[in-house]
């Protein structure tokens, strides 16, 4: 997929600045994503989940699709 799409961009470049161009902004990393200096992912605050948050939420789940086909839960 990614080759038809720089195929298409190079129909349309008018000339090879233009195609370098676009092939860097075809293949550089998507935007918006905080790394830390030895190139790990940073999660936004408050996106961390303790075991208590993660078992009730487990409780929910479990409920909820018992809810939904009918049956019991345990």
């Amino acid at each position: 997929m990614l080759n038809a799409a720089e195929a298409a961009m190079d129909q349309v470049a008018e000339d090879d600045a233009e195609r370098q161009r676009n092939r860097a902004m075809l293949y550089a990393p998507p935007g918006g994503r905080s790394r830390t200096p030895d190139g790990r992912r940073v999660r936004p605050p408050g996106m961390e989940m303790d075991m208590r948050r993660a078992q009730a939420l487990t409780a929910q789940l479990s409920a909820e699709d018992a809810r939904l086909t009918g049956g019991t839960t345990g």
